[in-house]
């Protein structure tokens, strides 16, 4: 069965961290690039990092420069690390896994985990 588990979700107050994990099973992780996605009350959902095999990634705009993503093949997990948090980053955050892109359309997505951002 193939699961995607996204935890580490939580509430902080602005300017703080807080660190996502995506743990993976059931499909080969190496073969598949890990996204990031976010989505925030009313709002569309947006991509937020993607991470592939060989550790190339790519970062959106509003998140480049404070949050880091990260894979660790030997526990098929990947993590998210989010610093200088904003209000605005406040959402709904999931994980997916899609083979050789990482267009949003995914193959595989987990459920969810809540990152709220106080003023």
């Amino acid at each position: 069965e193939v699961q995607l588990q996204a935890s580490g979700g939580g509430l902080v107050q602005a300017g703080g961290s807080l660190r996502l994990s995506c743990a993976a099973s059931g499909f080969t992780f190496d073969d598949y690039v890990i996204g990031w996605f976010r989505q925030a009350p009313g709002k569309e959902r947006e991509g937020v990092s993607c991470i592939n095999s060989a550790g190339t990634t790519y970062y959106s705009e509003p998140v480049k420069g404070r949050f880091t993503t990260s894979r660790d093949s030997a526990k098929n997990t990947v993590y998210l690390q989010m610093n200088s948090l904003k209000p605005e980053d406040t959402a709904v955050y999931y994980c997916s896994a899609e083979r050789f892109l990482c267009s949003g359309a995914g193959d595989y997505w987990g459920k969810g985990t809540l990152v709220t951002v106080s003023s």
